[in-house]
């Protein structure tokens, strides 16, 4: 937990640089550094490339070129991006010695504002479940407790920047990926509304409800990484209730099941939130006949062909996935388009929503099932929703329970995400 950048902002890291004090490859050398192998958040390092890049951004800041807050900034990225020359292993044997060709257009993006990539991270299997412990490269594992799940299935990300080792990475989120480890591991996750960032050279697991996300110490760091990767700042139209900065209307949302400690350390930070209700279990149905017919299309050749180079988890789950029925994807469809209207109405009222992220802190290694029902349906039983809307949704440390990191989850309209880093910012200000 003591890693090269732990309690280090971009804003820290870009003066160091700035000033002289610090160059981007002394920043590369602190990642190699803090790459603690035992948390298993790395599926590849980049030395060489990492080096060079360094000792291009240096030269460029020499000679008075300077790309934004990004420049000379170390990145790690999910191993289900595509990063040209390094392994692109999605944690699955199907694609053991995999290398991309070609950037993924979020990769491109970093490297273009000057971005430092120092390797990839641990995922999931195909991106394909929450806990973070079902891969072939193995379990990554949690740097506040090495004996707990990081969250998945951007697991390697969260636990790269938890650690200390690097302060910026991507991930995914099509269920809660990008915002599931970020809370378990106690930092910042944001997952930006859908097509926000574009997806081409991204691994597909479900391509209406799949999105781009960075995961960073702070909330603030995350907004950098997002108006690098989507070209300027978020809108600052928050609609209706626009010019409330200090007065944000907040309603509360309750969690269907959860750990009481949890609930009460969030709830703890909005006292006078109205509650408002929301369909889970509605909702449930749909983001699950979305996904599993999704991730069925992507895989059903590969199921057919090679069965056994799959996990036996995620084979399971893709088993079960292909005996949904037709029908329930078209009524899904249908019932997306009732609750995003629902939804539109509820943030028409209020700025935002929010919610613990997790209904529970981090299980062990290798658990299925906790005290409030199955862990797969439970760890994106908060999240998933905005997946299914395609709402932009932030998740910040909101205090620990028994030790443990406990994340609050924002979420707001479209075209208002200003109002979820506003909130984070007067979070973080306490």
């Amino acid at each position: 937990m003591g890693g090269f950048f732990t309690g280090r902002t971009l804003a820290d890291l870009g003066q160091g640089l700035r000033s002289g004090k610090e160059t981007a490859r002394d920043l590369v050398a602190g990642v190699l550094d803090s790459a603690d192998p035992r948390l298993n958040a790395f599926a590849a390092l980049d030395p060489e490339g990492a080096a060079a890049a360094a000792r291009r951004a240096d030269e460029e800041l020499a000679s008075g070129v300077d790309r934004g807050p990004l420049h000379g900034i170390p990145v790690a990225v999910k191993d289900i991006i595509d990063v040209a020359g390094l392994p692109t292993g999605m944690g699955s044997a199907h694609f053991a010695g995999h290398v991309a060709e070609a950037d993924a257009a979020c990769v491109a993006a970093l490297r273009d504002a000057g971005a430092v990539i120092v390797g990839k991270t641990g995922t999931q299997e195909f991106a394909f479940g929450a806990t973070g412990d079902v891969s072939a490269s193995g379990p990554v594992r949690n740097p506040h407790d090495p004996e707990r799940m990081a969250g998945g299935s951007s697991s390697g990300s969260a636990a790269a920047v938890a650690a200390g080792a690097v302060p910026l990475a991507l991930g995914t989120d099509t269920g809660g990926s990008v915002r599931i480890p970020s809370a378990f591991c106690g930092v910042a996750g944001f997952k930006p509304a859908h097509g926000a960032v574009p997806v081409d050279g991204v691994f597909p697991l479900s391509r209406s409800l799949d999105h781009v996300g960075v995961l960073a110490a702070t909330a603030a760091d995350c907004l950098l990484a997002y108006e690098v990767l989507t070209g300027g700042p978020p809108s600052r139209d928050a609609g209706p209730l626009r010019g409330r900065a200090e007065q944000d209307r907040v309603a509360w949302i309750e969690p269907p099941a959860a750990d009481p400690e949890v609930v009460r350390t969030v709830r703890s930070l909005f006292p006078d939130a109205p509650a408002e209700p929301l369909d889970f279990a509605g909702l449930r149905e749909v983001f699950l006949a979305i996904e599993f017919s999704e991730a069925y299309d992507v895989h059903a050749e590969r199921i057919a062909e090679a069965p056994g180079r799959y996990l036996p988890v995620t084979l399971g789950r893709l088993e079960e996935a292909g005996r949904m029925p037709g029908w329930r994807l078209v009524r899904a469809l249908r019932e997306r388009e009732r609750y995003a209207a629902e939804i539109a109405a509820l943030l028409d009222r209020y700025d935002h929503l929010v919610m613990p992220t997790m209904p529970i802190t981090a299980p062990p290694i290798g658990a299925t099932e906790c005290e409030f029902g199955p862990l797969t349906a439970l760890l994106v039983s908060l999240t998933s929703p905005w997946n299914v809307l395609g709402l932009p949704a932030l998740t910040v440390p909101a205090g620990t329970v028994g030790g443990l990191p406990v994340g609050v989850q924002l979420v707001t309209r479209r075209g208002a995400e200003d109002v979820l880093f506003r909130a984070a910012a007067r979070l973080a200000r306490g």
